[in-house]
């Protein structure tokens, strides 16, 4: 498995890298936004990134579905009873992207068998990357190939914890929460792809997300890289996020710490 993950891997963070150089083009220019309904924006980015994405990944990998946001759901509609699957965010914060503000990645997730175990998050304008997986310590690999591990803080706490939470996306049960427990820091960031690699590389303790939390694909590089680093994300209910099931992720997504995990966890709960 170690072997077979690091070769994935090895595989994935060139592509990753050619995607993220084309967004940037598309960046530098005075770019068109589209509309795909419920305010939900696109660019011409996110559509050349996930063409450029399927076609690399079904020549890596021949048969494996693709499940890829700019792609149709008949492209990957059997992908429940494959036993392995790519989940493809081209570009993980579109919102960012128009608001220039760099808050954008592009993400490749691999499972096996349900379970997220690569993944790979490039974020374009700085050029950091971060990659791990089943077997495979998480780290940051820097535009010059500078390689660092990761781990995720010790933190166990609230009342200690740096929270990440959506820029856009804030429901009420997720402002209530933040209330009844105040966090030392809180700070609201762009792409969830980011919010998941601040808690792998120690730069927040906590990324909660309550309600909707979008997609498999915003889920499984960010979930395999956080496990690689020593955390925890799942559901809000503690359970692991199943890359075999439902498409849309309805409930939430606790991506935090191992300590401060099962605390977050119980006081959801108890919220109940």
């Amino acid at each position: 498995m170690v072997n077979e993950t690091n070769a994935l891997l090895s595989a994935l963070i060139p592509l990753a890298r050619r995607a993220g150089q084309l967004i940037l083009e598309v960046y530098a220019t005075d770019f068109q936004v589209h509309d795909k309904g419920g305010n939900d924006p696109v660019t011409v980015a996110d559509r050349r990134v996930n063409a450029l994405l399927c076609e690399e990944l079904a020549r890596l990998a021949p048969g494996v579905p693709i499940v890829a946001e700019e792609s149709a759901e008949t492209d990957y509609d059997g992908y429940p009873s494959a036993p392995e699957a790519f989940f493809v965010d081209p570009l993980d914060g579109t919102r960012e992207f128009v608001a220039r503000n760099g808050e954008f990645v592009v993400m490749i997730g691999f499972a096996r068998h349900g379970k997220a175990t690569a993944g790979v998050i490039l974020a374009p304008t700085t050029g950091l990357l971060w990659a791990g997986g089943e077997g495979a310590p998480a780290f940051e690999l820097a535009a010059d190939d500078a390689r660092r591990p990761l781990q995720v803080s010790a933190v166990s706490s609230m009342t200690q914890a740096r929270v990440v939470v959506s820029r856009s996306r804030r429901a009420p049960e997720l402002q209530s929460f933040l209330d009844r427990h105040p966090p030392a820091e809180l700070r609201p960031l762009g792409s969830a792809g980011l919010k998941g690699v601040a808690v792998a590389r120690d730069q927040a303790d906590l990324y909660l997300q309550l309600g909707g939390a979008g997609c498999l694909w915003d889920t499984c590089a960010p979930d395999a890289i956080v496990h690689a680093a020593g955390g925890r994300y799942s559901h809000p209910h503690g359970g692991s996020i199943d890359y075999r099931g439902a498409l849309e992720i309805e409930d939430g997504v606790v991506g935090a710490s191992a300590g401060l995990h099962g605390r977050v966890i119980e006081a959801l709960g108890a919220a109940r």
